[in-house]
């Protein structure tokens, strides 16, 4: 990561309104990521999967029969990173993967009946914290946060552009 060189041309008049600003935005982003974690710690501790699995099994549960290359979409994530997950999901009898039709390469994913069953009682919506909140936003609003947000990332330096594809936590 880049890290930006301190300015040599001394104070600015402004600097302690700038300093107000830059220590709010550091709260505020300090508490986005701790309700992330608590958010998932939650969904861990109540349902034994995690915030980014039980996505993952809401979406299959919407739409059975998908495909992982549907799914990493409809999570935005990597396929690999889908498939890791999905592997874990399997291994815990929630997920089944069913080959089927002309083309055997073709995969489709279904709730097993345990999945089915871990979903009755998981919180809604499947989406997490950041997703739902930010669906609160009017468009105006989540351009503007698009727009800061990506000006934020390239003057961090954030070099590894795949880490927008693996959720909080990667499983």
């Amino acid at each position: 990561m880049h890290m930006p060189n301190e300015s040599v041309s001394g104070p600015r008049p402004d600097d302690g309104l700038r300093s107000t600003r830059l220590n709010a935005i550091i709260r505020d982003l300090r508490l986005v990521l701790g309700a992330i974690r608590e958010h998932s710690r939650w969904v861990e501790s109540h349902c034994g999967v995690s915030a980014a699995q039980l996505w993952a099994l809401w979406e299959l549960a919407t739409a059975p029969g998908m495909r992982v290359s549907e799914l990493s979409r409809a999570l935005t994530i990597h396929q690999s990173t889908a498939s890791n997950m999905l592997d874990k999901l399997e291994r815990k009898a929630l997920v089944e993967r069913v080959r089927g039709g002309p083309d055997q390469r073709v995969v489709r994913l279904y709730l097993t009946e345990a999945g089915m069953s871990l979903l009755q009682d998981a919180p809604r919506p499947a989406q997490g914290a950041i997703s739902s909140a930010l669906q609160s936003l009017p468009d105006a609003e989540l351009e503007g946060l698009h727009r800061h947000l990506d000006r934020l990332v390239q003057a961090m330096g954030v070099t590894d552009r795949q880490a927008a594809l693996r959720p909080l936590g990667a499983d």
